[in-house]
C-alpha cells in the first residue's frame, strides 16, 4: 500500500498543509487521529451505494489513504507502548540493583573485624 501511495503521489491535507506519505510519521497521534476521522468521513460518503454510478478513482484513493493513516497510527501506538514498557523495565532493574547493593552492604557489615581486615589485605 505504501508503494501504491508513492506511485499515486498521494497528499494528505491537514492544518499543516499537504503532506506526503512519509510526512505522516512526523505527526503526533492526535493529529493522525483527526486526519483519519476526516478521511473516514470521505470514505463513508463515497460508500453510499449508487445503482447507476461505478466507483470513482477518488473513492479508491480515499480508501487507500485511510488504510495508510490507520497503519501509521497502529505502528506509532505499538512503539509508544513498547517504549513505556522499556522505561518501566529499566526503572524496575535500577530499583533491583539498588536493593542488591544494600544487601551486599548488609553482608559486609555482618562480617567480623578480622574478616574485613583479611579482605583489605587481599586487595593490597
Amino acid at each position: 500500500m505504501f508503494e501504491k501511495s508513492s506511485r499515486l503521489k498521494l497528499r494528505f491535507y491537514t492544518l499543516k498543509g499537504g503532506l506526503n506519505t512519509e510526512d505522516l510519521w512526523d505527526l503526533p497521534l492526535e493529529m493522525l487521529d483527526t486526519l483519519a476521522k476526516s478521511i473516514n468521513r470521505q470514505v463513508k460518503e463515497a460508500e453510499e451505494e449508487s445503482f447507476i454510478k461505478a466507483k470513482s478513482p477518488v473513492d479508491e484513493r480515499a480508501g487507500l489513504m485511510l488504510s495508510i493513516v490507520k497503519r501509521v497510527i497502529e505502528i506509532k501506538l505499538f512503539e509508544k507502548e513498547a517504549k513505556a514498557t522499556e522505561v518501566a523495565k529499566r526503572a524496575q532493574k535500577q530499583h533491583l540493583l539498588e536493593l542488591l547493593g544494600q544487601k551486599d552492604n548488609e553482608a559486609l557489615s555482618a562480617k567480623s573485624a578480622d574478616e574485613l581486615r583479611a579482605m583489605i589485605k587481599e586487595l593490597d
